[in-house]
């Protein structure tokens, strides 16, 4: 089947596919680019287009290391299918379409608009004003233009959702670009988020991630010091929501009145992705990060002590600018003394428009990958062991979609435990969807899953697997999802890893 025939494969409709890199907010960008597109008529491509839709929206990351040449090869690839398609668009979004504005069109000619950060709204204006005026539309907005949750929504989860609290980010990290892509902090109306959240129940949703580039500093915009223990505990009223969690939290406003509400709101889960990048003190003074090993560790404790089964995740950059075999040695001993779950670890790579990328003391790349590898060895090693004592539990499963690569081979489903864990179960006789309830006694552990290989001991079917599978009915008829270019790790499918916010916060 040709390109064209492809693109009108959906009774002539103009299709659209997203291709998503980055953090937890770009995925959920995505989700209002595609309601956006959606509102405006456009129908997704089936899965595995690859550029043959009508419009090929980038959502990008300005982050990770070489994040422009990636976008360029992409745009590279793309451009002999537009040239031989009359009326195909490209747009590019994101980060590095707030970063490097006019740059794109200058290297890319070819793409027809370029959206930022603040203003995703306009992405279905743009796209018919360049078609109009044939001619690439460049609009990047300096302030947000509207909180992104007042935008249409295309949820990737029926049973699971992100929920935005706050957009933009108040810290001044010295290896981190996002503040100045994303901007100030701007929080949410406790009553609207709440709000948002009540319907996405009443639609099925049974678990939702509050989202914030630093999600635990809410409050800071509106005046409210204990905003968001106050939202953790307002969520644990609303009938129907069976799980909160939420991402990435930042250990300088890590308060005891989180860690109770915790402890106290019964619907609030057992895990904590909370980054450390370093365990040095000097590091963390050069990272401008507000806090020291002391007070980190001190607040592991705390959270330990409160919920003693919560699995704690981290993120950790090795090999940041001045960092000295010592200071390497620090980020060991936190590692051993927090004896995380599972850490996202990073070799540190300059990000262009922050000040560490101009500092002296730049590590060696030969010696930056002997410390990540020895990093990663000591955290698999704790992981296995972390995992090991989950054997013989009882735990309560909510199924999740496409978790499990080998389900299919092996007969089993997948699903994540309350403290985010993923466990891959025998498939039982009873029907059980994606949402549903299974209860499971653990049997085996690896230090990235956990099976349980014993008969079901329970399934309970929920409004959110119904939700699921009155979705699937009616997709039947529609052409398939988004393609979200994420890691397939986290809670649940289809939602990405929850490795913080840009993996820098």
């Amino acid at each position: 089947m040709s390109s064209i025939d492809r693109s009108q494969s959906v009774g002539g409709t103009r299709t659209y596919e997203v291709r998503t890199y980055g953090c937890q907010m770009n995925v959920h960008d995505s989700e209002r680019l595609s309601g956006l597109l959606e509102d405006a008529g456009y129908v997704r491509a089936p899965e595995g287009a690859d550029g043959d839709a009508d419009v090929v929206v980038f959502n990008t990351c300005a982050v990770r290391e070489n994040a422009d040449n990636k976008l360029y090869g992409n745009l590279g690839h793309l451009a002999p299918k537009k040239a031989s398609r009359p009326g195909m668009q490209i747009a590019v979004g994101g980060c590095l379409a707030q970063k490097d504005r006019d740059t794109i069109v200058k290297r890319a000619p070819w793409v027809d608009v370029v959206f930022g950060t603040h203003n995703i709204g306009k992405l279905p204006v743009l796209l018919e004003r360049a078609r109009v005026q044939e001619e690439a539309q460049v609009e990047i907005a300096e302030s947000l233009e509207a909180f992104p949750s007042t935008l249409p929504t295309r949820r990737e989860s029926a049973y699971a959702a992100w929920v935005s609290i706050s957009v933009g980010c108040n810290n001044t990290c010295t290896f981190c670009i996002v503040p100045a892509l994303r901007g100030k902090e701007k929080d949410r109306r406790p009553g609207d988020i709440l709000a948002e959240i009540e319907a996405l129940v009443a639609e099925g949703v049974s678990e939702i991630t509050l989202l914030g580039q630093n999600v635990n500093a809410y409050g800071s915009d509106i005046g409210d010091r204990e905003a968001f223990s106050k939202l953790l505990r307002a969520c644990g009223k609303i009938d129907g929501l069976e799980r909160v969690r939420f991402t990435s939290p930042h250990p300088r406003d890590f308060t005891d009145d989180v860690i109770a509400a915790m402890a106290e709101t019964p619907n609030v889960m057992p895990q904590l992705h909370m980054p450390l990048q370093s365990g040095s003190d000097p590091v963390l003074k050069a990272m401008r990060r507000s806090y020291r090993q002391e007070r980190y560790l001190g607040i592991i404790e705390k959270v330990r002590a409160a919920i003693p089964h919560a699995a704690i995740s981290t993120d950790i950059i090795v090999g940041f600018p001045g960092e000295t075999e010592e200071d390497f040695e620090q980020t060991l001993h936190v590692v051993r003394e927090a004896r995380f779950a599972q850490a996202f670890t990073f070799q540190y790579s300059k990000r262009p428009g922050t000040p560490a990328a101009e500092m002296d003391g730049q590590i060696p790349k030969k010696v930056v990958q002997e410390r990540y590898e020895r990093l990663v060895a000591l955290q698999e090693e704790i992981s296995w062991e972390e995992n090991k004592k989950q054997v013989g539990r009882t735990l309560e499963l909510m199924v999740a979609e496409g978790e499990g690569r080998k389900d299919g081979t092996t007969h089993r489903l997948s699903g994540r435990a309350p403290d985010s864990r993923l466990v891959h179960f025998t498939k039982p006789e009873r029907e059980v969807r994606p949402g549903d309830v299974v209860t499971v006694e653990i049997t085996y552990a690896a230090p990235h899953h956990l099976l349980a290989e014993g008969t079901v001991l329970d399934v309970r079917r929920t409004r959110a697997g119904d939700a699921w599978e009155k979705r699937n009915t009616e997709k039947a008829a529609r052409p398939a999802g988004v393609l979200l270019g994420l890691p397939k790790v986290g809670v649940p499918e289809p939602l990405p890893a929850v490795t913080g916010g840009c993996a820098v916060d």
